[in-house]
């Protein structure tokens, strides 16, 4: 587990813990993450709920402010050494101050321990500040892969996982 220090504010703390999706602020976060989803997705977005479900997800992270929930992700198997990046949120609030690179970097960290290579994801074309993200986290933008092939608003990403070393 990792503590990420935030830079925004003197006072402000961010820290990411280790969970799963059992975790009640998990819950509320990807609560507010299928809202936000449903307005940019419009019609579409019952075709994407359908692969968004949060049960028995063994592998989540969550990102405090000051003991304040402020950003969530996960990861789930997609095929031996590929895991899919899922659930990332971060509300309005507290976006611009490095929370979504901070879970995204622990997801990174707990895949590599887990023996993982590869990790994948899917996003939304109408979803710029996701786009930004996984660009500026080094992910490649790929062919999309298994239910989103033919999906026009989706958008498929890959990095490729350097070895954990101790």
């Amino acid at each position: 587990m990792n503590d990420w220090a935030g830079s925004t504010k003197k006072s402000s703390m961010i820290r990411c813990i280790r969970t799963n999706s059992g975790n009640a602020d998990f819950q509320e976060l990807v609560t507010a993450l299928d809202k936000d989803l449903k307005v940019r997705d419009g019609e579409e977005h019952s075709f994407y709920s359908r692969f968004n479900s949060i049960d028995n997800i063994q592998y989540a992270v969550l990102a405090y402010e000051n003991d304040i929930p402020a950003g969530c992700g996960a990861i789930k198997e997609f095929s031996p050494g590929t895991m899919e990046v899922k659930r990332m949120y971060v509300p309005p609030a507290y976006r611009g101050k490095g929370i979504a690179t901070a879970v995204l970097l622990e997801l990174e960290t707990w895949a590599r321990e887990l023996g993982i290579t590869r990790l994948i994801l899917e996003t939304g074309k109408r979803q710029p500040e996701a786009i930004g993200l996984y660009v500026k986290n080094g992910y490649a933008l790929i062919p999309n892969f298994g239910q989103y092939e033919n999906v026009e608003n989706s958008l498929c990403f890959e990095k490729i996982l350097s070895p954990q070393y101790a």
